[in-house]
């Protein structure tokens, strides 16, 4: 009797522990509540690149701008209200950050799919980076689910935790470590920007200020398209194949052909542990797939809200009435 006594205590203090501490994420969370949500995202997700591959790199920063802001909680995507100024105006996201509407349209039809209010936001968010980065040519892994989303948003939390542009290796390092991420995991994520495009607002201080940094044809050919003044939301693609998961960003950085100051961060040709990273991904594009991957997983299980914690969205835009 003593020992069932001490089973049925050690079993409730488990459940207490589960529930203060919220349910791991796991790769099959929906694989019974509804088995057809991945191949509807991954359907969803493949039309929209289809229509316009710059879609592919958007909702990868998608999801990079949601987990590092309180964690992977799909906050990102909450309109403001008269009580509360979310993240979309924040510094980092406002006219740079898109694809709600596709988040929009795919958590609609998982609506129907699911025979009603299933799938989180903020799993929709992860899942949907992974498979833009398996449509334009990456490998696929496998993405942790379970999360649940927030209930509110905060554009201060967005303006301070978010990674700039401009900022040098020490402070970018600091920032993700503060989020217990690496020097590694901040070189492996950071060839996200094997996709996607930049605003001339973000890169033009370094067209014009860093001439000693930047390859000489590359700078002739920013030139053009990113003048002294004006002009902020002209567009540069972040490496020479924007709409393919490749190699090239990494080879970029050794060629001083970063579009951004904080990218051109990680190579700075005096040797240093940065510099080592990116040589490696650069001369081996396979192991940048089979890391990023594992990058992105540990990236997304950053602080999820789990168990009890948050709600389901049934609008990613506003929370539950």
């Amino acid at each position: 009797m003593q020992m069932a006594a001490v089973l049925v205590y050690l079993t409730v203090i488990a459940a207490a522990l589960a529930s203060a501490f919220g349910a791991e994420l796991t790769a099959d969370y929906y694989s019974e509540t509804c088995p057809h949500a991945l191949t509807t995202i991954k359907l969803l997700v493949g039309a929209a690149i289809l229509r316009e591959p710059r879609m592919g790199a958007s909702l990868v920063r998608l999801h990079f701008h949601d987990c590092f802001v309180n964690g992977c909680d799909g906050s990102i995507l909450l309109d403001d209200t008269d009580d509360m100024i979310g993240e979309k105006t924040a510094k980092p996201n406002n006219n740079s950050v898109r694809g709600y509407d596709v988040i929009d349209t795919i958590k609609s039809a998982l609506n129907t799919v699911c025979l009603g209010n299933v799938v989180s936001c903020a799993d929709i968010v992860a899942v949907a980076a992974r498979d833009s980065i398996v449509a334009l040519g990456g490998t696929s892994y496998d993405v942790l689910l379970g999360r649940r989303d927030a209930t509110t948003a905060s554009i201060d939390d967005a303006n301070n935790d978010i990674p700039t542009p401009f900022m040098d290796l020490p402070a970018l390092l600091a920032n993700f470590e503060s989020h217990g991420l690496s020097l590694h995991d901040l070189v492996v994520l950071s060839g996200g920007h094997t996709l996607g495009y930049s605003r001339c607002l973000f890169f033009r201080n370094r067209l014009y200020n860093e001439t000693d940094k930047l390859d000489p044809a590359y700078s002739a050919s920013l030139d053009e398209r990113c003048p002294p003044s004006g002009d902020d939301d002209a567009l540069s693609a972040l490496d020479d194949t924007p709409t393919t998961v490749d190699a090239d960003y990494y080879q970029g950085l050794m060629q001083g052909r970063a579009l951004l100051h904080s990218d051109q961060q990680l190579y700075q040709g005096g040797g240093g542990d940065a510099d080592d990273l990116v040589k490696y991904y650069g001369e081996n594009p396979s192991k940048f797939w089979e890391d990023f991957g594992g990058a992105m997983v540990k990236m997304g299980s950053l602080s999820p809200l789990t168990g009890d914690q948050g709600e389901v969205r049934k609008n990613c835009r506003v929370v539950n009435q």
